[in-house]
């Protein structure tokens, strides 16, 4: 009996030794011992050092100081609302400067923030700028109030063994408290979706449950409010991500994401390491990290899929967060290494200081390591996806995008088989991404303005097939969710040609689209994109095949009417209403081509035109009264047929040198484009180039199995493509 007692004695003690371990503060942004490895070593390397000053230096602007914790009345880019926002920020940075330095002044600064809060929350009601159904009350959205919660979250447990219990009790039940019910039962349904706004509310009310020892708050940001696993943190991580790490809005939303995502999956991994969060579906974390950085452009912008604002890069605090928790979490990378090299700061925790060591070392690669990537779409990868075909100079490829994805939840765009092409960090064929001005008042209080859906997410604004000037899906968000565009074939190994294809059938009610993409990269040339988008239906519609483009316009080969004096919108509807037709053409039976100058490289757009097409220059800017948009140019190719096929060709050549007055190879080297065969079972074509050269493309459309072999036009191959250069196969 005595034996049994002192057994279960142990085991009582173990676990209650385990549970104290636990249940030390700090746990959220690092533990104790991380914190005294940090303060041990942050000085050692210049970069952990000059970070560690960049935050004391702003810190210490506001110690011994009556901090204003304002009522809140502003919308984003006000006063109240920016003063909310740095508040939470000053309190993290004051919370992590009291555990590396000892210094009790941090920790009074975040107690009387917190104190402050206390009094505040308990009085909010819905803000009085809320216009959407996921109100905030510190913010004008739910979201900023989620924002708001992790990181306040993280300083009061990065100070709690300061402040008294009393103080304890008075912070979590009257700052969190509130915002927690708020968030997980007044917005439960917005709780509980899988987005990236709950991505947000899961952390916050997650690492606030971890920093007041609430397991309750904890398990509701795992599993759901109701704690049944069908939402929560775990479910997002399930369903947000493709298995090879895509995730559903876009490369954008991926930089906004990871970041609650990795604080809450660190916090979790100190507090409840037992989860293994960091491992959790093949370690998903890292994966949509990797993926997100190759979804970026040369400079680091982020390829504009869906809502986006192109001047968002991976310098961005979001960045640097995950990266400086993921060389903790999976270890050194290089291609993290270099990234953090460009985003100049760490945060100050082991994978932060780890990568100042490895940065002090010299070993730094000369650039990132891109590469032609294809992304599935959908949680188990079957909704599509998207290709980025890079070719060139390693350290400055060509890139070209094709998106076959689903919708994208709200952020979607209504645009299946769209693409866009840069050049050595160029963006040349574009897309809009979104209208919005984040942060200025001004503009619509910051928020998404109303030309970001009647025209950004629209299909005309991006570089994809339009029928009878509808956009895809009706432009309704509910259909579109139900579809995905699919992919056919592709073939990223061979550095001289690359291809992929897609298809849609559902964009357009009895419409099929086949869009096909060839990169080539020639010997002794360029990059060289074949592009052939092929449509059919039963009846004839007016197709409109739009190039979005960045860039000088040089010469174009057919004679256009010039709307100089007067000028009228495209269309009335669906986006056509903010293009001005600035010209147009009739052609005939020829090769359109259009060369522009981009940063001294020339582009040329050549598009076969057989029988008739009637071609625009557009430029946004009509039925804008408030100048909200871009004004920005397009090429758009219009025929009228049941079934089409668009076969472009897109040069990149030449160059322009102003400071010495050279121009080099700046006319196409395209002579003719000969479509030899299109119908259901086949395009071939014949390319002849100036220099000699002849590209031949042939392409079965109804068969696409890879063993499959073909013979049509004298030609034979097997697979559903082969090109030949001087008839020799490539």
């Amino acid at each position: 009996m005595r034996k049994e007692f002192k057994k279960y004695s142990l085991v009582v003690c173990s676990m209650a030794i385990s549970f104290c371990l636990l249940a030390q503060h700090p746990r959220t942004f690092f533990t104790p011992e991380e914190a005294r490895h940090v303060s041990q070593n942050y000085n050692k390397y210049p970069l952990s050092r000059q970070s560690y000053n960049d935050i004391k230096a702003e810190v210490d602007s506001w110690l011994h100081k009556d901090i204003d914790v304002p009522v809140p009345k502003d919308p984003a880019g006000g006063y109240t609302h920016d003063k909310h926002k740095y508040n939470y920020t000053l309190m993290f940075n004051a919370g992590v400067l009291y555990q590396l330095t000892g210094d009790s002044s941090y920790a009074v600064l975040v107690r009387n923030m917190l104190l402050k809060y206390a009094a505040l929350n308990p009085t909010l009601k819905n803000h009085p700028e809320a216009t959407s159904s996921s109100p905030g009350r510190i913010f004008w959205q739910a979201l900023n109030d989620a924002n708001w919660m992790v990181y306040a979250g993280m300083a009061y447990d990065l100070v709690h063994n300061f402040i008294t219990p009393q103080q304890r009790k008075h912070i979590s039940e009257g700052a969190f408290k509130p915002e927690v019910d708020f968030v997980t039962q007044e917005l439960e349904s917005w709780f509980n979706l899988i987005h990236n706004h709950a991505v947000w509310a899961c952390a916050g009310v997650g690492i606030i449950g971890i920093a007041t020892d609430n397991q309750h708050y904890v398990d509701m940001a795992l599993k759901g409010s109701d704690k049944k696993g069908h939402s929560g943190f775990i479910a997002l991580m399930d369903s947000l991500f493709s298995p090879d790490g895509y995730y559903t809005e876009g490369p954008y939303y991926t930089r906004y994401a990871i970041l609650p995502y990795m604080l809450l999956a660190n916090a979790l991994d100190n507090s409840q390491p037992n989860l293994k969060v960091f491992a959790h579906r093949n370690s998903i974390l890292q994966q949509a990290l990797n993926t997100c950085l190759q979804q970026t452009n040369v400079g680091g912008g982020f390829f504009p899929l869906n809502d986006a604002l192109k001047e968002k890069d991976y310098t961005t605090n979001e960045l640097v967060t995950a990266i400086s928790i993921s060389w903790k979490a999976f270890g050194p990378n290089n291609n993290w290494l270099y990234v953090a090299k460009q985003q100049d700061r760490v945060m100050l925790n082991k994978g932060g200081i780890a990568i100042a060591a490895a940065l002090q070392s010299g070993k730094v690669p000369q650039y990132f390591a891109y590469k032609s990537i294809e992304s599935a779409d959908g949680a188990n990868g079957k909704q599509g996806g998207v290709s980025i075909l890079r070719a060139g100079p390693p350290e400055k490829p060509t890139s070209l995008l094709f998106k076959y994805t689903s919708h994208g939840l709200s952020h979607g765009h209504y645009d299946k088989l769209g693409i866009m092409l840069y050049d050595q960090g160029n963006e040349i064929l574009t897309n809009y991404g979104s209208v919005r001005f984040i942060g200025v008042e001004q503009k619509y209080g910051g928020r998404y303005l109303p030309e970001n859906k009647s025209y950004a997410s629209q299909t005309i604004a991006h570089n994809t097939l339009v029928v009878d000037e509808q956009s895809h899906f009706g432009g309704k968000e509910s259909e579109a969710e139900k579809y995905h565009a699919y992919k056919q074939y592709s073939q990223l190994g061979n550095p001289i040609v690359q291809v992929v294809s897609a298809a849609d059938t559902n964009a357009y009610k009895g419409i099929a689209m086949q869009r096909t993409l060839y990169l080539l990269q020639l010997e002794n040339r360029k990059p060289m994109l074949l592009d052939l988008f092929k449509v059919n239906a039963s009846a004839q519609h007016q197709y409109d095949l739009p190039f979005h483009y960045s860039g000088q316009l040089i010469k174009a080969s057919f004679n256009y009417q010039a709307n100089t004096t007067r000028q009228q919108p495209l269309g009335q509807r669906n986006g056509y209403e903010y293009l001005w037709n600035e010209a147009s053409a009739t052609v005939r039976d020829t090769i359109a081509q259009l060369t522009l100058l981009n940063n001294s490289t020339y582009y040329t757009i050549s598009t076969l035109v057989q029988d008739s097409a009637t071609l625009f220059l557009t430029r946004l800017g009509a039925n804008d009264p408030n100048f909200n948009l871009r004004h920005e140019p397009a090429l758009i190719v219009r025929k009228k047929a049941a079934n089409a096929l668009f076969l472009n060709v897109m040069e990149i050549h030449g160059r322009f040198d102003p400071k010495n007055e050279f121009s080099t190879n700046a006319y196409s080297d395209i002579q003719t484009i000969t479509l030899l065969r299109n119908d259901a079972a086949y395009c071939i074509a014949t390319i002849q180039l100036k220099s000699g050269d002849e590209i031949k493309l042939a392409q079965c459309n109804n068969n696409i199995v890879s063993a499959q072999q073909h013979s049509s036009n004298g030609l034979t191959w097997t697979g559903p493509w082969c090109l030949w250069l001087n008839g020799k196969k490539i």
